[in-house]
């Protein structure tokens, strides 16, 4: 009796290794896209950053920001995601987005 048991666990075993390698491999698609995505977001911004340097804009507009953070929330929240992982995310970007305004500021 113990074998058949033995045998079950083992074709458990198998699947669940199975099935742990499908999600990798999409965990490694999707972290490609969500790469890949930052890469246009940030060649966006940059040709942003551009415009306003050559028209004396200033780096960050706070009411784009608060636009794009309620959006955000909203999209999450449609998604399953933790609203304020979301907006954390957010913030990162947009810190980094500033940063290189900034840089196009000064040169």
């Amino acid at each position: 009796m113990s074998t058949p048991t033995h045998e079950a666990t083992s074709e458990e075993s198998a699947r669940a290794e199975h099935l742990l390698a499908e999600h990798r491999a999409a965990i490694d698609r999707l972290d490609a896209v969500l790469v890949f995505a930052l890469a246009e977001r940030f060649a966006h911004t940059r040709a942003v950053g551009q415009l306003k340097a050559q028209h004396a804009l200033p780096p960050s507009d706070p009411a784009r920001e608060a636009w794009q953070a309620a959006r955000l929330d909203r999209l999450s929240q449609d998604a399953g995601l933790d609203p304020a992982f979301a907006r954390q995310m957010l913030e990162f970007i947009i810190a980094e987005v500033i940063r290189q305004h900034q840089q196009h500021q000064k040169t």
